[in-house]
């Protein structure tokens, strides 16, 4: 049997706004694939297949109760909220993380294996929470996707039909750009045109495969 090499695995990250779906599909273009662990929470919090509820929605109902659950069985988001900003304090939030980062990531961990065996060299995770989760520690790079404020905020404000001060106060709970920055080996600035942005990516698959570190500005 033939060796599986696991990929290399590219953890990217950014604020919100900053143009993370936009790049994944950018290294998509490239043969590279992405996985989207927003798009794998809501994949196991949908409503289920047969009825039956999947591993993470049992555990969520165990500790936020009945009450998550919309009439479809799929999570009800605005109820799950409401406990755990409203009412339930940094204790519940903490619990909601615990759960959910170890589903989400158990899954991108199965794809990435999968993806091993299918032969592809390298593999983009766009995980938010790519820090908070813990999984930067699992990325052999991380790249960070970041805007000017006031572009993440006209992005978020169009994105989500939200006005500005909502958009600002979801920037604020965030990792500030300089954290984000600080803690990448690479930094692509989105505030730019697709074409210059193509070939920005092009560079930093370039440098990835030299196995080199940069910033690219």
């Amino acid at each position: 049997m033939a060796e599986i090499i696991r990929p290399c695995v590219i953890g990217l990250c950014g604020r919100s706004g900053s143009g993370k779906s936009f790049v994944s599909r950018l290294f998509e273009g490239f043969g590279i694939p992405a996985i989207d662990t927003d798009k794998v929470y809501r994949e196991m919090t949908g409503a289920p297949a047969g009825g039956v509820l999947s591993p993470c929605m049992k555990e969520l109902v165990r500790e936020f109760g009945e009450t998550i659950l919309a009439e479809d069985k799929s999570l009800n988001r605005r109820a799950l909220a409401d406990i755990v900003f409203a009412r339930g304090g940094e204790e519940k939030l903490r619990a909601l993380n615990r759960i959910t980062h170890r589903y989400i990531l158990g899954e991108a961990e199965r794809r990435i294996e999968k993806y091993g065996k299918d032969g592809k060299w390298a593999v983009v995770v766009d995980a938010p929470l790519l820090f908070e989760s813990g999984f930067d520690k699992k990325c052999d790079v991380i790249i960070a996707a970041t805007a000017p404020e006031e572009t993440l905020v006209e992005r978020i404000v169009a994105r989500d039909r939200i006005d500005v001060a909502a958009a600002l106060r979801r920037l604020a709970v965030q990792l500030s750009v300089q954290d984000v920055k600080k803690r990448a080996d690479y930094v692509i600035n989105t505030d730019t045109d697709a074409e210059e942005l193509k070939l920005k990516i092009a560079g930093v698959i370039d440098s990835i495969k030299n196995s080199e570190r940069k910033t690219v500005k």
